[in-house]
């Protein structure tokens, strides 16, 4: 057999060793995955504290849960490792790092071209022959071709005979329970045809669908089509509810009523702003790679324009709703509830309510947070922990805003005791308030 032949015959027998390297939001839930399939899954990560948290069968991502984790680690279906030379036993590799933007909103792949060249270096300067390769951090189209294959073929080694490369987007949210990682369809794209076929053996042991795209570059783009979809559409949606404001008229009301139609329309709601790890960047890879052949994503931009403008515009409306008390944001007392990024999980990346403290802060306020998913903001560049709510600490504050709408939030509380309501996610709705609320 030759190695394609090889390396499905592995998959789809279970027999292979999967390397996964990044244990975080997207590799961590894909680790469990293969290792509850059958495979034998070594993790790497450069994270010490997490690798040592890992082996001990302690889970830090919600979405995994620790009595999911330790067995597989008992039984020995899955290990953390810090050293790159233990994917020389593996069979396929997939790469789960982080794709961020640097402040000049340029993307830093400075991630992915670490752990290819860490992957290279592990096997003593040589390709991976006869391995799989997988990247699955989001990038811009052309990313999986143009930086990882030729560090991989340095040594003469052909691509889809010697060793296999695809590109395959995460499509993680976390907190869901609906779709996960096995129920989400899977993009592949491979760099040659083979390459496809042995990625589509590995995924489809994994998957419910696996969905084979043509290029490594299609499959990139599929994922940055996905995520500017839904920016530019609650770009939309926010600039409606400002349009809304405006006009005296609630947006809520307008965006129920459209969703009402059962064709044409998407129901989106508006917000405080973005965040989480894809929508805030992934499209602005695009914009970016777009700027190399001198076409400006012009959609891209405007929908980063308004999102980013929200934190501002729900300050204010704090300012708006403290004046009509005869109060300035100066010196009061802000209660924010949710600083998560998305209801009902703990993860604070790319978070407007970051945006919003920080600028309530810089106005003269003493703010105050509750979120029952995140506990402390010290990592954050703030110097906050989490209260409890209470009536007295609802009552003390001269204005509370929902930023995240928590379903694990006392809501006929807060509309019992709070004062003023700055309500961004229409989350006191049919509840009647003793207070004033004031929609965005």
């Amino acid at each position: 057999m030759n190695k394609k032949e090889q390396l499905i015959q592995k998959f789809e027998q279970r027999k292979a060793v999967i390397g996964i390297i990044g244990m975080g939001y997207v590799g961590l839930p894909a680790a469990v995955a293969f290792a509850e399939e059958g495979f034998t899954v070594i993790g790497i990560d450069v994270d010490e504290t997490k690798v040592a948290a890992l082996n001990r069968g302690e889970s830090y991502v919600e979405d995994v849960a620790a009595t999911t984790l330790k067995p597989l680690i008992e039984q020995g279906r899955l290990r953390a490792s810090v050293d790159y030379r233990d994917l020389r036993e593996v069979d396929a590799i997939s790469i789960c790092v982080p794709t961020p933007l640097r402040k000049t909103k340029d993307p830093d792949v400075s991630y992915i071209i670490s752990a290819t060249d860490s992957i290279v270096e592990a096997m003593d300067n040589a390709s991976a022959v006869g391995k799989l390769v997988i990247l699955e951090s989001t990038t811009y189209p052309g990313t999986t071709d143009e930086l990882i294959l030729p560090r991989l073929k340095q040594n003469g080694d052909v691509v889809g005979e010697d060793f296999f490369l695809a590109f395959s987007p995460e499509r993680i949210d976390p907190g869901r329970t609906d779709f996960t990682f096995r129920t989400t369809p899977k993009v592949i794209g491979g760099t040659t045809p083979a390459c496809v076929e042995v990625a589509l053996a590995l995924y489809g042991t994994v998957v419910a669908q696996p969905v084979p795209v043509s290029s490594t570059a299609a499959a990139e783009m599929v994922k940055l089509l996905e995520n500017t979809f839904r920016a530019v559409n609650i770009g939309l949606v926010n600039e409606v509810a400002i349009m809304c404001d405006r006009l005296g008229l609630d947006v809520w009301e307008v965006v129920e009523a459209a969703a009402t139609k059962p064709y044409g329309f998407m129901a989106f709601t508006p917000g405080p702003g973005l965040g989480g790890h894809c929508i805030p960047i992934d499209p602005h890879y695009l914009s970016w790679k777009l700027k190399t052949v001198n076409y400006t994503a012009r959609f891209i931009e405007l929908a980063s324009e308004v999102n980013g403008s929200m934190p501002e515009y729900v300050v204010s409306k704090v300012g708006d709703a403290l004046n009509t008390d005869r109060k300035a944001i100066n010196g009061s007392r802000i209660l924010v509830l949710g600083v998560a990024y998305k209801p009902n999980v703990g993860d604070v990346r790319e978070s407007p309510a970051l945006d919003v403290i920080h600028l309530l802060q810089e106005r003269g306020a003493t703010v105050r947070y509750c979120d029952p998913y995140v506990a402390d903001l010290q990592g954050e560049g703030f110097d906050l922990q989490s209260i409890l709510l209470t009536p007295t600490a609802l009552e003390m504050a001269d204005c509370v805003v929902i930023v995240t709408n928590h379903v694990d939030f006392d809501y006929p509380c807060i509309a019992a005791y709070a004062p003023v309501v700055v309500d961004t996610r229409n989350a006191l709705k049919g509840i009647a308030c003793k207070g004033r609320v004031v929609g965005i």
